[in-house]
């Protein structure tokens, strides 16, 4: 079963990876501040999670992030702290051929 849910200029999928149900935020990060654009991003995810698990446990949230927001979170160790210390699981992917570049559970 695969479902989408279009958020403007961003989607939350559901899907399923072998055995394993996921749900994935995909953000692109347009705006010029990567931080002011974490800071919406973080709560999103953190609404999206503690819904999903009131609809769905079963399923697993991951947000996925352009390959160059992550290059450059790299730069702001508190973001990167934050990835860490909530567990957020991560798709990186390469825009422009659309492809997966780390899985990071």
């Amino acid at each position: 079963m695969h479902y989408e849910i279009d958020l403007g200029a961003e989607k939350l999928l559901a899907a399923e990876k072998g055995t394993e149900k996921i749900a994935i935020e995909v953000k692109s990060f347009l705006r010029q501040s990567l931080p002011n654009e974490f800071h919406s991003v973080f709560g999103q995810y953190l609404i999206y999670l503690e819904a999903l698990m009131q609809i769905d446990v079963d399923r697993t949230l991951f947000l996925a992030i352009p390959l160059f927001a992550y290059e450059k979170m790299k730069e702001y160790l508190f973001l990167v702290h934050l990835l860490e210390k909530f567990q957020i699981k991560l798709i990186v992917f390469e825009e422009v051929n659309q492809t997966i570049v780390v899985w990071i559970k």
